[in-house]
């Protein structure tokens, strides 16, 4: 049986040897820090480790290499995103210590507020000291958020597809991916009781469809009040002058109206003494049939044509091309329509008009806004009306044919039968 004394002797052995051993490894340490610092000598910083001191220190080194390592690859590249950050909103240090307590940024960027999103990042559960993460997807809010232009708040403008059948022109419109229908339409037959004479419109709206809306009702109206001012003894000037008037006076009431903001592009044409009277503003298209062959009787009012960039420089006004359209002011890629008020010293409501005297090759019309001519050219269209005769079903396969293209936007085709109009 073991004594007592001998059980405290033991027991002191051991723990002088445990205290022995836990100096030694504090020992090995300090010197292994000291091969390693840069104050050592060549030779002795090439000299790796002793075997005892990887006994010794085991797991324990290479851990706290690889962790510091790592915080290391941490650091350089939240240094990356904060100087990436910094760089892209032109920030300097010192706003970026001033960032506010709810961490967000207003940026302003052409004409648009960027609100931005700084998370802050603790580092070692220590509070004080906090990192901008990487950017989140940027929200980009305009300036002015106007009310509805209609009260019509719940209105609901899904699935928007109609068709309309009337005397010498059909008519097909979809709507594209818009939160609302902003084409439209407007026509008026047998002016002054007269059968051959009428009016046709295609009304591609931007911004809303307050615009869209305002020119069907009243475009027509208007270019009638300048032909019956006009006297019946008008010439083609005064034709001509009764439409741009028409389609002026429709811009400058528009916009007399107030909290309006929205635009839209035009294209026109008045059935009149066996002649075709059209005329556009914005990208809206009329194509004339002539014995199957498409003849284009518009021209685009886009930024591309060079003789609109220079109008509007002239004007005040700058143009730039972004991702590989053009656009004025930065923001609208058509150089005229009606309305548009922030924009009209430079995006016009002055048409281009052109007369074309109806002969017997010619067969019909199609009018339709840029969201079928973005993806089916003049013949094709022209071709599918060929085979359809003139009807809805026509119009409703242009429809569908540019649809199946991978069109987004709204469309709307009408296809005006001219055999009623011809001269005697």
């Amino acid at each position: 049986m073991i004594h007592l004394e001998d059980f405290l002797w033991g027991f002191s052995i051991v723990s002088l040897f445990l205290y022995f051993l836990q100096s030694l490894r504090r020992a090995i340490s300090m010197a292994s820090l000291c091969l390693s610092s840069p104050s050592s000598s060549s030779s002795l910083a090439s000299t790796s480790p002793s075997w005892v001191t990887q006994f010794v220190l085991g797991r324990r080194e290479e851990d706290g290499t690889v962790s510091g390592d790592v915080n290391l690859l941490r650091d350089h590249e939240t240094q990356i995103e904060e100087k990436s950050m910094q760089e892209n909103l032109g920030l300097d240090d010192k706003f970026l210590q001033e960032i506010n307590p709810a961490g967000f940024l207003l940026v302003k960027e052409s004409d648009s507020l960027v609100m931005e999103k700084a998370a802050a990042e603790n580092n070692n559960k220590n509070k004080s000291s906090t990192k901008l993460k990487k950017r989140p997807a940027r929200l980009v809010l305009p300036e002015y958020y106007p009310k509805l232009e209609f009260g019509e708040k719940d209105r609901k403008l899904e699935n928007m597809e109609f068709e309309v059948k009337g005397r010498d022109f059909c008519l097909a419109s979809k709507k594209g991916r818009r939160q609302c229908m902003e084409d439209g339409y407007g026509v008026m037959t047998d002016i002054l009781g007269d059968t051959k004479q009428a009016f046709f419109a295609v009304i591609d709206g931007h911004g809303g469809r307050a615009a869209a809306d305002y020119v069907a009702e009243n475009l027509g109206k208007n270019i009638l009040r300048f032909l019956e001012n006009a006297g019946k003894g008008e010439d083609d000037h005064q034709l001509e002058e009764a439409i741009r008037g028409g389609y002026l006076i429709t811009d400058r009431e528009f916009l007399s109206q107030q909290g309006v903001c929205s635009g839209a592009c035009v294209a026109s044409v008045l059935l009149k003494d066996g002649e075709l009277h059209v005329a556009n503003v914005g990208d809206c298209k009329v194509v004339l049939s002539r014995k199957g062959v498409a003849d284009t009787l518009t021209v685009d009012h886009r930024l591309s044509r060079e003789d609109e960039r220079l109008r509007i420089e002239n004007s005040g006004g700058y143009v730039n091309c972004r991702s590989g359209i053009w656009r004025v002011q930065g923001s609208l890629a058509i150089s005229r329509a009606i309305g548009d008020m922030h924009l009209k010293d430079w995006v016009i409501s002055d048409p281009e008009i052109k007369r074309v005297p109806l002969t017997s090759d010619c067969e019909f019309l199609i009018m339709a806004s840029d969201g079928l001519w973005d993806k089916v050219n003049e013949q094709e269209a022209v071709d599918v009306v060929l085979r359809d005769r003139n009807s809805v079903e026509s119009c409703k396969k242009l429809v569908d044919m540019s649809f199946s293209r991978g069109n987004m936007d709204d469309i709307t085709v009408m296809v005006i039968n001219l055999h009623n109009f011809m001269p005697k």
